[in-house]
């Protein structure tokens, strides 16, 4: 348990220390992006109100969300695509009583992460650069 999180049995919350801002993870920068830093990052880079960058992003989201409501597929170039995915029903099990339950079928939505992004959360070495690249075997010759 990190020094600012709550003792308490039935729920897990952190409380931020003095002068902190939210979302604050620690020292180790383990931070979650939250929609109030992205509507205070475009208010920034746009010199755009908060109450402006607030209707974009709400615009955005908004967008994303009615779109998969009707089934429709959602593509960013570079970040990624959401769709609906179907799921089947299926028995499950009650986690408290242990008991079989029927769980219906359902719409669930579902993100597949673009190439860009893919690249820039887990980069791989550029294969021509010469100190990175993989050794070519030839043939010995005798």
């Amino acid at each position: 348990m990190g020094p600012f999180e709550c003792a308490c049995a039935h729920h897990r919350r952190e409380h931020l220390p003095p002068g902190k801002p939210a979302g604050y993870r620690g020292e180790q920068g383990n931070r979650h992006v939250t929609k109030a830093d992205l509507i205070e990052e475009l208010s920034k880079v746009a010199k755009l109100t908060k109450k402006q960058s607030e209707a974009i992003v709400n615009t955005v989201f908004d967008g994303i969300t009615e779109a998969l409501a009707k089934g429709e597929k959602v593509e960013l170039r570079g970040f990624g695509s959401f769709r609906i995915r179907q799921r089947r029903a299926r028995r499950g099990r009650n986690p408290k009583t242990g008991t079989m339950v029927s769980v219906p079928a359902k719409r669930v939505p579902f993100f597949k992460v673009g190439q860009r992004l893919r690249e820039r959360v887990n980069p791989t070495p550029n294969r021509t650069d010469s100190s990175r690249a993989l050794p070519t075997f030839r043939p010995v010759s005798s």
